[in-house]
């Protein structure tokens, strides 16, 4: 970026509000892959001036990676790939450059349990967790110096069922993140309705049951969202529509639901949510809806409660996983039914955002991940 361009970006973005300063991206995209369609992990390049995609190549050929993660160096890619058996399926690290977009394939190990569905490393770069929805438990992976894995260093299996016997039979692991301190993962399981905290060894990489967070029945909890201040979390209920806040207190074990909302304007049948993000001002969270075919929006108040702040709508059809670049502009959604990724611009004092013209084909995509562009 020249010296002149970057002035007026940071310009601009100070005017609105924009908590950093824009730069292009490395956007990776995972997808559910099939033989006409897609055949693994995408890569395209945002402009985070003008908001627009490149048109996006194979960045590394997988089955179905339906989740990705990227690693605190910005160095390495991780990414799930769903299915497997009694052994699991495989989580795989992919070394990336950053220059030139490139991924190269480290190593994999087995995820222990059947059908991972999401993998999250802590912020030190050390650990990696990774839920499996179909064996119904978790896994912790310690990770080598280079990013590559090194060990699975913990598998637990969820035990328990909830209110809907059709979707809460048993345990369904959903997915898994960390807490900013790196002492605990926390892995949201809809079946049991619950958000299981472990607290993590640092040293081995063991994990054990700290406490756990019942959401209400019936809620499916599916993706969680931790806030800077390591003391709210917010989760979406994929089975009953609604975003709830967690308060959060993980040293003393008392964390609770304080507040349930629904992520509709009315009710819809057959919808779910899918993902839960926090906008990276802190302002506003994010839940998409498969059904209604929108992103919820909701304001964070001084209490640190939600408001229901509208819908993003456009020409989305089942929106899977979407994400905001790291200036907070640009929001990238993923129409896992429509075949393609689309870019909404942010009003960042209304947190609603517009449908642009930039949009990419991409078969089934399901995951959006951002990689600063090296020079």
């Amino acid at each position: 970026m020249s010296l002149s361009r970057a002035v007026v970006v940071a310009a601009a973005l100070l005017a609105t509000g924009a908590t950093a300063v824009a730069e292009d991206y490395w956007v990776y995209i995972g997808t559910y892959t099939s033989k006409d369609g897609s055949k693994g992990i995408y890569r395209s390049k945002l402009d985070a001036t003008t908001g627009k995609l490149s048109e996006p190549e194979v960045a590394a050929e997988m089955e179905s990676p339906s989740f990705l993660a990227v690693h605190p160096t910005k160095k390495v890619l991780y990414a799930v790939g769903e299915g497997g058996g009694k052994d699991g399926g495989p989580v795989v690290a992919f070394s990336l450059d950053p220059t030139t977009g490139g991924l190269t394939k480290q190593n994999e190990l087995l995820s222990g349990g059947s059908g991972p569905c999401h993998v999250a490393v802590d912020k030190a770069g050390k650990y990696a967790v990774v839920a499996n929805y179909g064996g119904g438990s978790c896994a912790a992976f310690s990770l080598k110096d280079d990013g590559s894995l090194n060990a699975r260093t913990a598998f637990v299996q969820h035990k328990g069922s909830s209110a809907d016997k059709s979707r809460q039979e048993a345990p369904h692991a959903h997915c898994g993140t960390f807490d900013a301190t790196g002492k605990y993962a926390l892995v949201v399981d809809l079946g049991l309705d619950q958000v299981l905290v472990y607290g993590l060894d640092g040293q081995t990489g063991t994990l054990h049951i700290a406490h756990a967070v019942k959401m209400p029945d019936g809620t499916g909890p599916r993706h969680i969202a931790l806030n800077p201040s390591n003391d709210l979390a917010y989760v979406c209920g994929e089975l009953n529509s609604t975003v709830n806040v967690v308060k959060l207190d993980l040293a003393k074990g008392t964390s609770e639901v304080i507040q349930s909302l629904s992520t509709l304007p009315h009710p819809v049948k057959g919808n779910s949510t899918a993902e839960c993000i926090l906008h990276p001002s802190g302002k506003f969270v994010y839940v998409s809806n498969r059904g209604h075919n929108s992103i919820a929006v909701f304001k964070v108040g001084a209490d640190h409660k939600l408001t229901a702040a509208g819908h993003i709508t456009g020409d989305i059809k089942i929106p899977r996983n979407f994400n905001v670049d790291p200036s907070g502009k640009w929001m990238l959604i993923a129409s896992q039914d429509g075949d393609k990724v689309g870019v909404y611009e942010i009003d960042l004092s209304t947190g609603l955002a517009k449908e642009t013209a930039s949009s990419i084909k991409v078969s089934r995509p399901v995951c959006v991940k951002f990689v600063p562009i090296s020079k």
